[in-house]
């Protein structure tokens, strides 16, 4: 009966010990034999209409990051600019500021009442977008900023939310964005050609 009740304690402990957590995707690892093209070191060119640039370093370019679950992105902001709202579908965010201010924000889910969080961060300061969440970044300075982006995917992706629902290819059908908008048909169908159909 002793053996019994060991042998059913010992399955116990090792079904527990067994998931106990979720397996590591690393299956081995990859050293990059090129360098990465450009370098977080070089500022991006922020001269277009919202006075930002992403420089991301993900699996795409830097292949030792294959199976590690993690990415980089150097976000350079012209006085005033807007890295516009947008979603990360595989990753969790973490910024820092290294230079200027930034007011940022995201929004909970329709779960959670659309509820927004904002802050602004000086030099130094730290702040967590999670996975999945619209968020967004805008210098509030009068001069540039910068911040460093860590995200817990080597392809986290990005979906820039008027981008996608107004530029789509092909376009989402007027009728439909009107509606879901609760917008003038001409509005939508300007918002549209802006961003790249004629509606």
């Amino acid at each position: 009966m002793k053996v019994v009740y060991f042998f059913v304690a010992l399955l116990a402990l090792a079904s527990t010990l067994a998931s106990a957590y979720d397996p590591s995707p690393l299956q081995d690892f990859c050293v990059a034999t090129e360098d990465m093209k450009g370098g977080l070191d070089i500022s991006g060119d922020t001269s277009n209409p919202n006075g930002f640039n992403v420089t991301a370093v993900t699996v795409d370019n830097l292949p030792g990051l294959n199976t590690m679950g993690i990415s980089l992105a150097r976000i350079d902001f012209a006085p005033k600019g807007l890295n516009p709202p947008h979603t990360h579908p595989r990753g969790t965010e973490i910024i820092v500021v290294l230079e200027g201010t930034l007011f940022v924000g995201f929004v909970t889910s329709n779960q959670n009442n659309n509820r927004l969080f904002t802050k602004v961060l000086n030099k130094g300061d730290v702040f967590v977008f999670p996975i999945g969440l619209i968020h967004f970044q805008q210098n509030v300075g009068y001069g540039n900023a910068l911040a460093i982006g860590a995200l817990s995917s080597q392809n986290p992706g990005v979906i820039t939310i008027a981008d996608t629902v107004f530029g789509s290819d092909p376009p989402i059908s007027s009728e439909v964005l009107t509606k879901a908008f609760q917008l003038d048909k001409n509005v939508v169908q300007k918002l549209q050609k802006q961003f790249g159909h004629n509606g």
